[in-house]
């Protein structure tokens, strides 16, 4: 079951939401109906960013943790 991010026009909060198949979500702090699905991010499993072993930025030594990017 997908949890998924809104943005209550009532009151303007945005919240995260455990949607059931069928199920018309509710704002949890104001009650509201009118919820405005939101584009979400996600995550992956094992995937941090750019190797250490390679150079992130034009500025990266290889091999070296970067002192401009903060990589």
């Amino acid at each position: 079951m997908p949890i998924y991010e809104f943005r209550c026009s009532k009151c303007d909060k945005k919240i995260e939401i455990l949607v059931m198949p069928g199920e018309k979500p509710q704002c949890p702090d104001c009650g509201g109906r009118d919820l405005v699905r939101l584009f979400s991010s996600f995550a992956s499993p094992g995937l941090d960013g750019p190797s250490k072993a390679s150079a992130s930025c034009s500025t990266c030594p290889p091999g070296k943790s970067c002192t401009s990017c903060g990589d």
